[in-house]
């Protein structure tokens, strides 16, 4: 006997689908008026909010052989909840908006749906609303809104010569876990780097805990953290100098070491080049007493003959690393 087709989100219609869908998203701390009218309505006690947006698009993005619905779901919150962090604020809510081919089946919908909750349900953060359109690819597009709770955001321009620089987060295991999913040797103990690809724990308490600290600049790390640091570095007007990665994250080398040389890669490339780690990258004065988690990784110099504004050095050096994603040239 064959089993009954899979009903996709054509078979259900716009309405009926929405009807299946919204019961399974979370309702956030600050929302007043949930999805279900034309508009959501959120409380900004502060009067100000912070709003960030990221698409995923599959094939550049994602990929659906990789992972689950759930999977996308919640990779599509973090790195947008990571935004929010990186600015010094807590994330309150949150729009999805989607592109969905005809024949995508309801169950993956609802899977992505339970991935978004699982991931802002926790942070009290609600999935108040969005789109849905039907089109050759799918596409997801998240636009996160933000409280500041009375502190100012946490600019990129802030750093100053003589600051340390500073990480919170993991670094490199997104690029190894894409490396081993492109190379299609994930399994036993390197699942877990596989996991903080399509999973990635962005560490969101540690923006709101920099900002408290003083950090003078910020920004998550998503495009790699050379690319990143560069463009801290950039609208900063300084020159940020790392340390070797051997010297100030040992553990993180070593951690990658295995699977590294099982793929013939260094890994000092996956932790200076690779993304979707979505760490907070801060710049604090000297002296600071760090908030917990955060690890020096070096000093904030001014610009010099040679070494303009933007330079991001390694152990002195400009580093023979690729940079990390570029979105038109990755």
């Amino acid at each position: 006997m064959t089993a009954p087709a899979e009903p996709t989100v054509a078979d259900l219609g716009e309405d009926d689908l929405i009807a299946s869908f919204v019961p399974l998203l979370p309702r956030g701390r600050t929302t007043l008026v949930p999805t279900g009218d034309d508009a959501a309505v959120i409380a900004a006690p502060d009067g100000r909010f912070c709003v960030s947006t990221d698409v995923l698009v599959e094939g550049h993005h994602f990929r659906l052989a990789w992972g689950t619905g759930a999977d996308v779901g919640w990779r599509a919150a973090m790195q947008n909840l990571a935004d929010i962090a990186g600015m010094g604020a807590e994330p309150t809510s949150m729009v999805v908006s989607m592109v969905l081919p005809p024949a995508t089946p309801v169950s993956w919908l609802h899977d992505l749906c339970r991935g978004l909750s699982e991931a802002c349900g926790p942070l009290g953060v609600g999935v108040d609303g969005g789109d849905l359109s039907a089109g050759e690819q799918l596409v997801v597009a998240v636009t996160v809104h933000g409280d500041l709770a009375g502190r100012d955001p946490v600019l990129r321009s802030g750093a100053r010569p003589g600051d340390v620089v500073a990480h919170c987060g993991l670094l490199g295991h997104g690029a190894a876990g894409h490396a081993l999913l492109a190379s299609g040797r994930r399994g036993g103990a390197d699942e877990i780097l596989v996991r903080d690809f399509l999973r990635p724990r962005p560490p969101l308490a540690a923006g709101p805990a920099a900002s408290r600290a003083g950090a003078t600049a910020m920004m998550d790390v998503s495009d790699g953290l050379l690319r990143d640091a560069g463009r801290l570095a950039r609208r900063s007007g300084v020159v940020l100098t790392l340390d070797p990665p051997a010297a100030s994250v040992p553990d993180a080398v070593a951690a990658l070491a295995g699977v590294a040389a099982r793929l013939e890669t260094d890994p000092t490339e996956w932790i200076l080049g690779g993304g979707e780690d979505h760490g907070m990258l801060a710049t604090f004065p000297a002296g600071t007493a760090l908030p917990e988690g955060f690890t020096v990784l070096g000093r904030v110099a001014a610009p010099s003959a040679g070494r303009p504004a933007g330079t991001v050095l390694v152990g002195d050096a400009v580093p023979a690393v690729s940079p990390g994603w570029d979105h038109f040239r990755s």
